[in-house]
């Protein structure tokens, strides 16, 4: 049943930031808008798609929603903050416009934050969904495990530094409830990249205020081809490029921050595979000369001591272009 709006109950922002997806952005659009949380706004910004989705998000016919198109393409990046920065609720949420809530996403996450005012935010597990919208059963599961939310305890953690920048347990992106008014929107830099939510939870791990964690699966999070992490995974070389960029930033930030030196070992492993993951983007770029990516490969290599990925993109570093395209193609996913 829905709740029928109330004085009560605080303004919550819906961020749902999209670039030429217009199926799937329907289907994101409407998981906002049969929230049984009503008190929303749903600010949907286009990064000036090739085809503007304006006609889809009307066709709604709902008031709440809230409809900008950039001007032009700037940036996955500044246009999610921009977002951000529009809203005029007390919380925020982030939803991709290929993920989709289930109807009490919000129900069950705004209330714990209205009663534990130190919390900086809200977090549930989520379901991983194919490209049709079909549960991975399996997948959901690796997911929740990786993420180690499958142990962990209903409730507020704090402080939770490990949860948000060494297990990654909070999926500020797609499954996550923010207090805003906790959170300097201008704080976060524009070479975070795609690895804004990881900075995000950065951010609000180190506010000093608590996270609150619901072990219920109340968000569908779509993998498929498109996602930035299979792009970057796969054979989309500016994609691995910006990937190895954005975590050598982030990582180097989190090395350099006292608060978390205890996981500076941690850190510096993650930033020495993030110069291997830029020098093989650079290495499979035909816009750039192969000797461009060494001295990442000599720094991650000297400092790591033994690691076989960066070897073997060392060595094909020295290999005729040609050649290595073909080797790089079979060994660098």
């Amino acid at each position: 049943m829905l709740h029928s709006n109330s004085s009560q109950e605080p303004l919550v922002s819906v961020i749902i930031p999209t670039y030429n997806r217009p199926d799937y952005l329907k289907q994101a659009i409407t998981s906002a808008v049969k929230q049984t949380y009503r008190n929303i706004e749903i600010i949907v910004s286009d990064n000036c798609s090739p085809e503007s989705p304006q006609a889809l998000v009307e066709s709604f016919g709902d008031s709440r929603i809230r409809f900008f198109r950039q001007a032009k393409n700037v940036g996955m990046f500044a246009n999610q903050m921009n977002a951000f920065k529009m809203a005029q609720g007390k919380y925020v949420a982030s939803l991709h416009d290929d993920d989709m809530w289930n109807e009490d996403f919000l129900e069950k996450l705004v209330p714990p934050l209205e009663e534990n005012p130190n919390a900086i935010l809200a977090f549930c597990d989520q379901y991983i969904i194919d490209s049709q919208g079909k549960i991975d059963g399996s997948g959901t599961e690796e997911n929740s495990r990786a993420y180690k939310r499958t142990s962990l305890k209903k409730g507020v953690h704090q402080p939770f530094y490990e949860l948000a920048v060494i297990h990654k347990s909070v999926p500020t992106a797609a499954a996550c409830v923010i207090r805003k008014e906790f959170v300097d929107w201008d704080s976060i830099p524009q070479e975070v990249g795609g690895m804004w939510d990881l900075y995000l939870a950065y951010l609000c791990s180190r506010s000093g205020h608590g996270a609150y964690y619901h072990p219920e699966r109340l968000t569908r999070y779509r993998a498929h081809e498109q996602t930035d992490t299979n792009l970057a995974g796969g054979r989309d070389v500016q994609a691995k490029i910006r990937k190895g960029k954005a975590e050598m930033f982030c990582y180097e930030k989190f090395m350099s921050d006292e608060t978390l030196k205890t996981y500076k070992p941690y850190f510096k492993q993650k930033w020495l595979e993030a110069n291997t993951t830029l020098a093989i983007g650079l290495l499979r770029s035909e816009e750039t000369i192969q000797a461009q990516a060494r001295p990442y490969l000599w720094r991650a290599l000297w400092e790591q001591k033994f690691n076989l990925r960066t070897i073997a993109a060392l060595t094909l570093s020295f290999t005729p272009r040609p050649l290595a395209n073909q080797l790089l193609k079979v060994s660098m996913e």
